[in-house]
């Protein structure tokens, strides 16, 4: 067939691809690690078993400490130790819905959701997100409000026992994240590990408060309070980045071009004129329109597309789809289907 204007839709091809690719451990997250970012979870940790289960104690870990210093700011009034407690409790409690939403995930497709349930994964992403701005901005007031109705901090040993707590839990974490973030590839819960020890000065942050108030200076608690809860604002403004672009299916342009770079590469190709990808959860999904030889038969350029996608599944970090379009050389691109 000279001039194939049935453009082949080789339309995904689904063979199952949904299982993680045997170099996924070894890599960071498609178009680069993004650190700790509250409402996403990288998808090095999320397709490893490991990841899952260094998710569960992290948030342990993090629970655990968060109580305890909760039970002295019951006793001690200190609102500095009450915003480090909010950041502790956030680190924790947004591991919980992330890891529910990817249980969902697994969910197979049905008629009405034909995509699956990925998506489930960024609205639990917007959800903690919400969390934590409220809990900035409960943290906010309350030590706003202190400036201007001083309160009294008791038990200032316990305090400064709770701060250590805090530096402690968090640098078990720290340890713990990175020890298996090493053991299986991510970066990304490295990543996490390193913010964990970054979260631990921010709980000895508490220790400078409570040495201010036993020094005489009251105005050091809310103080502390307020520097704490600004970084938490600054976590709240880097998920809401990073949440949102998933959302409004954001990729990192590298990605783009590591596709097009292995479709390109695929023999009998001449060109790749499109290439578009978006997040589904932890998964990438891509369409990805290719130009052969006009001469070729369907069943050829068929065999090229079957090709095309396999070099995708193989080389592109996380991918679970590829939908690949099949056009002539000489009516590449899209300008050639507009209705």
């Amino acid at each position: 067939m000279n001039h194939q204007d049935q453009h082949s839709h080789e339309s995904a091809h689904a063979h199952g691809h949904d299982h993680p690719h045997p170099h996924e451990a070894s890599h960071d997250q498609a178009g680069g690690a993004h650190g700790h970012v509250h409402g996403a979870v990288d998808p090095s940790i999320l397709t490893t078993e490991r990841g899952i289960w260094a998710v569960k104690w992290s948030f342990a870990g993090l629970f655990a400490t968060a109580v305890f210093q909760l039970i002295v700011v019951w006793f001690s009034g200190s609102v500095a130790l009450l915003a480090d407690t909010i950041h502790n409790v956030g680190d924790a409690a947004t591991a919980v819905p992330l890891w529910i939403a990817f249980r969902l995930a697994r969910w197979k497709p049905s008629k009405r959701f034909t995509y699956g349930y990925g998506r489930v994964e960024d609205l639990a992403g917007v959800s903690v997100v919400l969390v934590i701005l409220l809990s900035a901005l409960i943290a906010g007031y309350e030590s706003i409000n202190r400036f201007f109705h001083p309160q009294e901090v008791t038990y200032l040993w316990a305090v400064v026992v709770a701060s250590l707590v805090g530096f402690a839990g968090n640098e078990a974490v720290a340890l713990f994240r990175i020890k298996v973030g090493r053991e299986i590839g991510s970066a990304a819960l490295i990543a996490d590990g390193y913010h964990a020890r970054v979260d631990g000065f921010t709980s000895l942050a508490v220790l400078f408060g409570a040495l201010g108030v036993w020094l005489g200076y009251p105005l050091a608690d809310p103080i502390v309070g307020l520097l704490i809860t600004l970084a938490i604002f600054k976590i709240v403004w880097d998920s809401v980045k990073v949440v949102f672009t998933r959302l409004l299916d954001g990729v990192d342009p590298e990605v783009i071009g590591e596709i097009k770079q292995a479709a390109r590469q695929t023999p009998r190709v001449e060109a790749v004129t499109e290439a578009r990808v978006r997040w589904l959860g932890h998964r990438l999904h891509a369409e990805v329109n290719i130009a052969v030889n006009p001469a070729l038969t369907v069943a050829e350029s068929h065999q090229i597309a079957v090709a095309v996608e396999q070099r995708l599944l193989h080389d592109v970090r996380y991918l679970a789809h590829a939908t690949i379009h099949v056009d002539p050389i000489n009516e590449a691109g899209e300008k050639h289907h507009h209705a």
